[in-house]
């Protein structure tokens, strides 16, 4: 339970439209957050899981090749929680040029939210957290796409709002400030942003994506870059090497809770509740990369124990088309007759020797222009496909 404090956290400023539009007070909050047994507790289990996390993939034999996958599976629950339908299949379908008629119509917008993450993540070597690079990274991720009107890269000069879709200012679940005292509110976040005190991180992180949330600087797009903003500071601050740590699952997991206790926030000043449960979300989805990780190596290295008991001689290209794997996990005899530089019928008969290996799965069901899936490596990062596989691997044991 949160301890009880009287806090004032922002006013209700009545606009000339009638309507009321809430002005959060600047970071800290006033008292001072009240760190009880379990917030210590909390925060002590989410730096452990942290910390394990980011050995756990320093000792990968290519971090990045997890990033990879790892980046596109938040992209898409970011996406997700606003509203797009596109699965994570779909995703890389559409990177390994996979045309599909029915395929929803919104994956562009996870596309950008991979380049905006890539972008930000880049430009985090040589610009500091700030105000102009949250500007750069919204830009990207709006270019476009749906909200694409709404100024990419702009902060907002109108008054938005938050309630259900179509639903007038007057019956707004929130009304964030006007854009008269946004500036101001703007600059002091950035200032607080990047503080040296005494705040522990994790702590100054969840204060600043709930700041974040309430000023709603963008006409759209506020809530996926407000969760990227948790990985680039974490990254920018060293905590982690790579940019593995993504709250998106766990935010939509408890969507409810999420909003409840953000908007405690505003109307209660209940900043305890909002960091436990940050805390909470960091520490599970921590401990579920690092669980992935591990997962990911051992598999690894029972596919290229199969690869040499199988090939024998050839069993050095097999190697080398396993890596590209983790990067091109849907692939077709022509991608492999590249990467190994080696003829069609090469590629394809060594495709063929895998198949039966069941390392890779054929998805087309074609004799010519097949396509073929690593799914035993996309099921570690897939929910979808992975309660798929059980439910078939269910039925084929009841059969």
């Amino acid at each position: 339970m949160s301890q009880l404090v009287t806090r004032t956290t922002g006013k209700m400023i009545k606009q000339m439209g009638g309507y009321q539009a809430f002005v959060p007070d600047d970071l800290p909050p006033e008292p001072h957050i009240q760190y009880d047994d379990e917030m210590h507790d909390l925060l002590s289990r989410a730096d452990r899981a942290l910390g394990r996390l980011d050995g756990s993939i320093q000792s990968l034999p290519n971090p990045d090749l997890f990033v990879f996958m790892y980046v596109r599976k938040e992209a898409v629950l970011s996406s997700q929680i606003e509203g797009t339908q596109a699965s994570f299949g779909d995703i890389l379908e559409i990177e390994a040029q996979i045309f599909d008629p029915k395929r929803p119509k919104d994956t562009e917008e996870i596309l950008n939210y991979i380049s905006a993450m890539n972008y930000g993540l880049e430009r985090l070597e040589e610009l500091p957290m700030s105000l102009r690079l949250i500007r750069e990274i919204h830009g990207r991720l709006m270019a476009d796409v749906r909200g694409q009107n709404a100024t990419p890269g702009e902060f907002r000069t109108t008054q938005n709002w938050i309630g259900a879709l179509g639903s007038r200012i007057s019956d707004a679940i929130f009304v964030p400030p006007p854009p008269t005292a946004l500036s101001a509110k703007l600059e002091q976040f950035e200032t607080f942003m990047v503080a040296t005190d005494r705040i522990p991180l994790l702590v100054r992180v969840a204060l600043c994506h709930a700041q974040f949330e309430t000023l709603h600087p963008f006409l759209d797009g506020n809530g996926r870059i407000g969760r990227l903003l948790i990985t680039f500071t974490l990254c920018q601050k060293k905590i982690l090497q790579k940019p593995v740590l993504y709250l998106s699952h766990y935010f939509k997991q408890h969507r409810s809770s999420y909003y409840d206790r953000l908007q405690s926030v505003r109307t209660c000043g209940d900043w305890e509740a909002w960091i436990k449960f940050f805390l909470r979300g960091v520490a599970e989805v921590s401990n579920e990369a690092t669980e992935t990780a591990r997962k990911v190596v051992e598999m690894r290295q029972d596919h290229q124990q199969r690869l040499i008991e199988s090939l024998g001689r050839g069993a050095a290209n097999g190697l080398r088309f396993l890596d590209s794997l983790y990067q091109r996990p849907i692939f077709s005899v022509s991608d492999v007759s590249r990467h190994l530089n080696v003829s069609s019928q090469a590629a394809n008969n060594l495709i063929n020797r895998i198949l039966k290996l069941k390392i890779v799965t054929e998805i087309t069901g074609q004799q010519r222009y097949r396509l073929f899936r690593y799914d035993p490596f996309i099921e570690l990062f897939d929910d979808e496909i992975r309660e798929l596989g059980h439910m078939r691997r269910t039925h084929r044991e009841v059969s």
